[in-house]
């Protein structure tokens, strides 16, 4: 018996996508951190990736994974996340004018 064939690309979903409308978000986070060679001297780090707010598990375990591998002690981290997909906002308009 043949095996089906594979869903044509317009059926396809993309994974980012199927993240959003599970409730992840795109979050951003400034981690400030000392640095190892000159400890009194802050660097900043920029991370983004696809997290759920407000525990947001994947920043966590990326933080965990520095604290364990990598020299540069945490300082600090900033965090910013935004729904990408969510309703449409609008306004109704308070007049209409006619140019020409």
């Amino acid at each position: 018996m043949p095996e089906p064939s594979p869903a044509p690309a317009a059926r396809r979903v993309d994974a980012d996508f199927v993240r959003l409308i599970e409730g992840y978000s795109l979050t951003t986070a400034e981690i400030l951190y000392r640095m190892p060679d000159h400890p009194l001297l802050l660097q900043t780090y920029l991370w983004q990736d696809y997290d759920q707010a407000p525990y947001f598990p994947v920043l966590k375990r990326f933080l965990a994974f520095w604290e364990k591998s990598l020299d540069g002690r945490l300082h600090a981290v900033t965090v910013a996340s935004s729904r990408l997909v969510r309703p449409c906002e609008f306004r109704l308009a308070q007049s209409v004018a006619w140019l020409h």
